[in-house]
């Protein structure tokens, strides 16, 4: 379940961030995440995934992870900035779920 946490909210993110939201629209986007997550609702769970320019395969892959957890219970939920060390890593290049390399061209930080 970690996992399935982790690459959605590296998918997530930056489609979120490339324009900065306000606290209420944070606050907003994580409980329609949430209630979609309990609810099962892939419609509104893939509506954010941020796809533009990707692989068609591979966002098919991370749309069948995303489901994974979907229809549990959340405990808890937030959004969280990413520290230098996680800008670092998902920059980097990576084995993707099609066994070949690639990096994430989206490294844009919240304006304060």
């Amino acid at each position: 379940m970690k996992s399935l946490l982790l690459i959605t909210t590296l998918l997530i993110i930056p489609g979120l961030f490339a324009r900065a939201a306000s606290a209420e629209q944070e606050k907003a986007f994580v409980a329609k995440y949430k209630d979609a997550l309990e609810a099962n609702d892939s419609a509104t769970l893939q509506s954010v995934l941020y796809t533009t320019g990707a692989d068609p395969m591979i966002v098919g892959f991370y749309k069948m992870m995303q489901s994974g957890g979907a229809g549990d219970k959340v405990s808890k939920i937030e959004l969280v900035d990413l520290t230098p060390d996680d800008v670092k890593k998902t920059t980097a290049p990576q084995d993707s779920p099609m066994a070949e390399k690639f990096a994430s061209t989206l490294n844009r930080r919240r304006s304060s």
